[in-house]
């Protein structure tokens, strides 16, 4: 689990794919501390299993799925990436809860200067928007940001300074995608009242009529 507060910006050393997986290796510093094998790290918002460590770096693999719901597989050397340690169940809870799992990407298509914040609108697919509602919450490469606005077709984010500074947000281009990361709980409602892909919902036994029965 991961919260949306991105600890580090690495760079990418390299990616090497065979189709549509392979390996990527990250340097990084901060999230390397007390990192083992194994352990999981966040790159963008994609939830990254560690394979090997090195004394500045790390590299992980790519699956085919990731792949295809990121923006990983678009990445080059060169290239800065926003990172994340899984919470540590002791730790402070700061953004809102994050999986790591990438529902898909979207396009950065303005940025707009407001006094000491920036708004970045953002293109997503339907099925992507629908999970999103004003004030509530999205990761958007691996940041935990507040929906500000939903309109047809995209949504808007205001940026702090702080976030600007310390994560990639503000040094992408309009056109760059990024990756999109619905509220988990949004994914769980959609999921129990059947309002999503009938094939996933068939069979649940929420329903509005029970939700007014018991007065919920």
């Amino acid at each position: 689990m991961f919260t949306g507060i991105v600890e580090e910006t690495g760079m990418i050393r390299h990616i090497a794919l065979s189709g549509r997986s392979g390996q990527i290796a990250v340097r990084a510093k901060k999230v390397l501390e007390d990192t083992k094998i194994g352990d999981s790290i966040a790159v963008n918002g994609v939830c990254l299993t560690v394979v090997s460590i090195q004394p500045d770096g790390f590299t992980a693999d790519i699956m085919a799925e990731t792949y295809r719901r990121s923006n990983l597989g678009q990445g080059k050397p060169g290239d800065h990436v926003n990172l994340e340690r899984a919470m540590a169940a002791g730790g402070r809870f700061g953004g809102h809860i994050m999986s790591g799992h990438i529902d898909g990407t979207g396009v950065i298509r303005s940025y707009r200067r407001e006094e000491n914040a920036v708004w970045v609108t953002i293109e997503t697919k339907p099925d992507i928007l629908r999970l999103i509602v004003e004030k509530g919450s999205i990761g958007i490469d691996g940041i935990s940001l507040t929906a500000a606005k939903v309109e047809d077709g995209q949504f808007k984010v205001s940026v702090i300074p702080h976030t600007g500074e310390e994560t990639t947000l503000l040094k992408k281009e309009p056109g760059d995608q990024v990756n999109l990361e619905n509220d988990i709980v949004g994914k769980y409602v959609e999921k129990l009242l059947g309002l999503g892909n009938p094939k996933e919902t068939k069979g649940s036994g929420l329903t509005m009529d029970f939700l007014k029965e018991y007065g919920i």
